[in-house]
């Protein structure tokens, strides 16, 4: 077996507990093989004890530890040539760069969730909100430092008798629904297809609000609706809706949630444009991927040490770390493609436009499935 991984001869892997045959896969072993030439098991025969146990663990995590260093010095230190080595084979000092990148991915956005900056987002939510008559029934016995502050104060309030105004037309068309729920989702069914089931929405939606509907087996029951595939899909997209409504902060955490396995989604494609781009080149798709793994794994290492430096120091890094990641694609398209300035220039812009925009239509798709799912 060539470069078999290296191990201390002692304890269970003595010379006196080697057997003759792999218990793994039954290979056919010499007291001489440390590992199995086919499997890569430790030729060991002694029971796992506890401290043995440990010891593996242990060993493991030291071992996973070396190549993390190693992967974050390359990363950060060759753009680009990180990905030469790998797929030119040497991959043995490397993490995977799939498993680099997901792990990085769910420590930033496990660190955006448990902030708790968007649950705030909850008292905007329709659970919280109050009257704004209370304003201003106050406005005039309050004493302004200046006429100018009262025409502010004065602003703020007309938008926000604005906003009543459109709650008010809202809860007068949900009174018309729940006048006659039975005839007037009846009505709807004689609807274009795209009009019934927003129609239907606005329905679900007053039912559920006023009308304490739980479930849309209660709705069916009810209003004497058809348990079709179509008024489920309203019912469920209105509940969601609802609860979106009630805390918009829990929302924004379930979304991020699910936003390490959008990207994994989100990258196969792009890198589909990164192949045409070179197309020329003696690169497979695969070679793509794995630029595109190593170079998104180095955006999130900014993204948690701006996350980091704004927490600590209380400043607005963003800017400053998506800069550097904008120099360091270009040297990284320059050091692994090989090509000269003007062409890496036209294919960073072409590259970078297209990721905006099948960013932009991976978080669209990302928002409609989660408020169906919510």
């Amino acid at each position: 077996m060539k470069n078999p991984p290296t191990t201390r001869t002692t304890g269970r892997y003595k010379l006196q507990y080697r057997g003759v045959e792999c218990l793994n896969c039954g290979h056919p072993l010499d007291l001489s093989d440390k590992y199995c030439p086919n499997c890569s098991q430790a030729n060991s025969t002694k029971k796992l004890s506890l401290l043995d146990f440990f010891e593996e663990y242990f060993t493991n995590i030291l071992s996973y530890d070396s190549k993390i260093l190693q992967t974050l010095t390359a990363l950060l230190l060759r753009p680009g040539k990180i990905t030469r080595d790998y797929i030119a084979g040497k991959r043995l000092s490397y993490t995977n760069p799939f498993r680099f990148l997901l792990s990085l991915a769910i420590i930033y956005f496990l660190l955006i969730s448990i902030s708790g900056e968007f649950e705030n987002l909850n008292k905007f939510g329709s659970e919280n909100k109050e009257s704004i008559f209370n304003f201003q029934k106050q406005i005039n016995t309050i004493e302004f430092d200046s006429e100018e502050e009262k025409k502010q104060a004065l602003a703020a309030i007309d938008s926000l008798k604005k906003q009543q105004y459109i709650g008010n037309k809202i809860n007068n068309r949900d009174s018309i629904i729940l006048s006659n729920p039975v005839l007037h989702f009846k009505n709807i069914n004689n609807d274009g297809v795209t009009e019934r089931f927003f129609n239907k929405i606005q329905f679900f939606n007053a039912a559920i609000k006023n009308d304490t509907i739980f479930s849309f087996t209660e709705s069916v029951a009810k209003y004497d609706l058809a348990n079709s595939t179509e008024n489920e899909m309203a019912y469920n997209l209105s509940n969601s809706l609802v609860e979106i409504e009630k805390r918009p902060g829990t929302f924004v955490n379930t979304l991020i949630s699910k936003s390490p396995f959008a990207t994994f989604f989100f990258l196969p494609f792009f890198s589909l444009f990164i192949w045409l781009a070179y197309i020329r080149k003696k690169h497979t798709y695969t070679d793509h991927l794995i630029f595109s793994f190593h170079n998104q794994s180095l955006l999130f290492i900014l993204l948690i040490v701006s996350y980091l430096v704004n927490a600590i120091f209380n400043f607005s890094s963003e800017g400053i770390f998506i800069l550097i990641f904008a120099l360091y694609l270009y040297k990284a398209m320059r050091n692994f493609y090989q090509q000269g300035r003007f062409k890496t220039i036209v294919k960073y812009v072409f590259l970078n436009s297209v990721f905006i925009i099948l960013g932009i239509i991976a978080i669209t798709i990302l928002i409609a499935a989660s408020v169906f799912t919510y």
